[in-house]
């Protein structure tokens, strides 16, 4: 299917609004929205609905997606800055206090990259290309490493559905593997492995990726935290480009195990 970017970029608004229980046209106000969380099993599979509290800005305001007992805080934060202050510090800093006197944190802060169709390519590789359809992804559980952890999913493989392995001789050095996270549109990971990088390999395989996914109907997308920068260097070259941020509040006991702690 032939995609333009306004179809990409469409699309994307449209599942962020099944993701926070609002509309697409919410995205393009001038003035931030507040809605509910609510369960949906149109949102990305591996959104645990309602959320406490999921902050989603396209870069015309900021949509919050809440539980009920957190709207008041979040209005009164979402009241006091600008929009671009609100996924940064110090201004974060005053959201994470009120949600911390409500057991909660910020959690999750990350950039999202969608496709630039005029840029999107499928360079050249020096090393061997193969596809890989989700039956032979699942018949190959030695995939399921941590060196391809970015790629695949152990906890999540029935999303696994597609995947593009750059190799040297018999040997796998890089691999970027989609996601089915959505009916549209499918997330993509990728890794390789350390005496291969800097060659060209993770672009070359993300970008080869997506035009497979995009044949098959589907949008890639991208996530990267801001900090990653290899990972984000990584989506601009592979003719990827920002287009939306998002940032979770999650409880202090899930927060507390991210980090290895006791809480």
């Amino acid at each position: 299917m032939g995609f333009t970017n306004e179809d990409v970029l469409r699309i994307a608004m449209e599942q962020s609004a099944q993701d926070a229980g609002c509309r697409r046209e919410d995205f393009l106000r001038r003035e931030n929205v507040v809605v509910l969380s609510k369960a949906n099993p149109q949102a990305r599979k591996y959104l645990d609905l309602p959320l406490d509290c999921n902050l989603i800005s396209y870069g015309q305001n900021v949509v919050a997606s809440v539980r009920p007992e957190y709207r008041e805080a979040v209005e009164a934060y979402l009241g006091r800055f600008p929009m671009e202050h609100c996924f940064e510090t110090p201004n974060l800093h005053v959201l994470n206090d009120a949600m911390e006197e409500k057991g909660r944190r910020v959690c999750f802060m990350a950039e999202y990259f969608l496709p630039d169709m005029e840029r999107l390519r499928a360079p050249d590789c020096f090393y061997p290309l193969k596809i890989l359809e989700q039956p032979q992804l699942q018949g190959q559980p030695e995939l399921y490493t941590p060196w391809f952890s970015n790629a695949l999913c152990e906890k999540r493989k029935q999303l696994d559905v597609l995947a593009v392995g750059a190799y040297e001789g018999e040997k796998l050095i890089g691999l970027a593997g989609a996601s089915a996270d959505c009916e549209t549109m499918w997330q993509i990971g990728v890794d390789v492995l350390p005496d291969y990088r800097r060659r060209g390999v993770a672009w070359t395989l993300t970008s080869r990726l997506a035009l497979e996914i995009l044949k098959r109907g589907k949008i890639p997308f991208y996530c990267a935290a801001w900090s990653n920068l290899p990972s984000v260097r990584n989506a601009l070259k592979s003719g990827f480009r920002p287009s939306w941020v998002e940032m979770t509040v999650k409880s202090a006991s899930f927060v507390a195990k991210m980090n290895g702690q006791e809480e």
